[in-house]
């Protein structure tokens, strides 16, 4: 019979137990491996998804997927593995009934039982307050009446919304082209706005944050990274994601 001493030198150490996010999204999410991206070696991310609804990206869709009970339910699918802290990935579901709405969605979900959850829009706040920015351009892949309620969720967070570009869409946002992104981005900017925030969580932009920041010569901060920032944070980590200026701060209370 071998023994452990014999082979013992050349069996690797581990293996890595990394701190776990629990990540609650609609059910269209398609891009679990973008927000990946910036936890990368530094957390694992275990995705539960919203039952279906049959209805197209808008203001209806927004409230049947924040519904804190559905929320709580879809959380729990995923607690056997213990999360550390969990997420709520849609962005217009977090901001769809304003401040007050976010912050009463939160403390609903928590009264269900699911511990230390954070929100998209939330993050988005706490972001800009890191960065001291007031001023904004917002670029959202939404309809007019989603973005209206963005923008009225950021005016009640105390944050200014100087101009917007919005691509109207009702579906597969998932499926813009970086390029379309990139437009929609430069679009939205104007001299007097300090930075750009860009919505949806569906909305792939992790390659597009560090050269677009270098072009336009100010933050951009997008959904995926701002939560994502705000989770790793929350565990005491550090984000990934070269030359991006929101990593470069950390989190403070807006």
């Amino acid at each position: 019979m071998t023994s452990i001493a014999s082979y013992a030198a050349v069996i690797p150490a581990g293996p890595l137990v990394l701190n776990k996010i629990g990540v609650v999204a609609p059910y269209d999410m398609a891009l679990d491996h973008e927000m990946a991206r910036w936890a990368e070696g530094r957390a694992d991310l275990y995705f539960a998804r919203s039952p279906f609804e049959p209805v197209l990206v808008g203001v209806e869709q927004a409230e049947l997927v924040s519904r804190p009970d559905i929320v709580a339910d879809t959380a729990w699918r995923i607690s056997a593995v213990s999360p550390d802290c969990y997420i709520y990935a849609c962005t217009s579901g977090s901001f769809i009934h304003g401040l007050q709405g976010e912050r009463e969605f939160v403390s609903a979900v928590q009264g269900y039982g699911v511990p230390n959850v954070l929100t998209v829009s939330g993050a988005i706040l706490k972001a800009l307050a890191a960065l001291d920015l007031h001023s904004i351009a917002v670029a959202t892949p939404y309809t007019a009446p989603v973005t209206e309620r963005f923008v009225k969720y950021l005016n009640e967070g105390g944050i200014d919304v100087r101009h917007v570009s919005m691509l109207g869409l009702s579906g597969e946002i998932w499926k813009v082209p970086y390029s379309y992104t990139a437009e929609l981005i430069v679009s939205a900017d104007r001299p007097d706005a300090e930075a750009i925030v860009v919505a949806c969580t569906n909305l792939p932009t992790y390659h597009l944050i560090e050269p677009l920041e270098r072009l336009l010569g100010k933050p951009i901060i997008t959904a995926n990274q701002a939560v994502m920032w705000a989770a790793l944070h929350h565990l005491g980590l550090a984000p990934v994601g070269p030359g991006q200026r929101l990593l470069t701060v950390y989190p403070t209370e807006p």
